[in-house]
């Protein structure tokens, strides 16, 4: 598999498909999401194989709680099933993890354990960086950014005249995540979904009407063939 002339530095994905792909088999739901799974583990190795620098994924929103509750708990057993198995096999390719997210009461203690434990195990890695968006909202994003800088301002700890967007950028979950480059919607639908708000302002949008489990290395290699027949101005001529 041949990589782009122009590869984006930082890929964005929401994963969409998995409920509508095990309906068409006449499967539980949850069996979409377990297939999904075995496409996120094909999408990080082509990520790596394709030269992308950065390769976010959209696994678990602030609107999911919303969801039937036994979905919720299975969603959240398999994360944590999910990280256990793969995190040694990322590590062994010099992945870097991160997760981005709110860490609420409605996360469980386990999940946020075995994620620390995982951002130390690959944290040295140089490797392409994968984050997971894990109970994660562009808004509620935004919000705890604005949040931040009250409290810093109203603690005389900074000069509300001197808020720029580099310095709210600062105030976001991960300040070390670069702007997104390309972002990739699976599943036919064309909408962002509250993901990557900020970030993905001149971002590029590829919408793919492929289900998320039956996305493969190629569709990967498709977008950023897309991606890089796109000409990006920036607002300039």
């Amino acid at each position: 598999m041949s990589a782009p002339s122009d590869v984006p530095n930082h890929v964005a994905i929401v994963m969409d498909g998995n409920g509508r792909w095990a309906r068409a088999r006449a499967l539980p739901r949850n069996r979409g999401h377990r297939a999904g799974e075995e496409a996120v583990a094909r999408a990080v190795h082509a990520g790596v194989d394709l030269g992308i620098g950065y390769l976010t994924l959209y696994a678990f929103s602030t609107e999911n709680w919303r969801r039937p509750k036994p979905e919720v708990r299975w969603l959240l057993n398999d994360t944590e099933r999910f990280v256990a198995q793969r995190r040694s096999e990322f590590h062994a390719r010099d992945i870097r993890m991160r997760w981005i997210g709110r860490r609420d009461w409605r996360v469980p203690k386990r999940i946020s354990t075995i994620i620390d434990e995982t951002i130390a195990m690959t944290g040295s890695n140089r490797g392409m960086t994968l984050t997971i968006a894990f109970n994660y909202g562009g808004r509620a994003e935004i919000v705890d950014a604005a949040r931040a800088l009250a409290t810093d301002a109203r603690a005389r700890k900074l000069d509300p005249s001197r808020i720029d967007e580099r310095r709210f950028a600062r105030a976001l979950y991960d300040p070390t995540l670069p702007d997104v480059d390309l972002f990739i919607r699976t599943g036919g639908e064309q909408r962002v979904s509250n993901y990557m708000l900020w970030q993905s302002s001149y971002a590029e949008l590829v919408f793919l009407d492929v289900l998320w489990p039956d996305f493969e290395a190629g569709d990967l290699a498709g977008a950023l063939e897309e991606f890089s027949r796109r000409r990006r101005r920036f607002g300039k001529v």
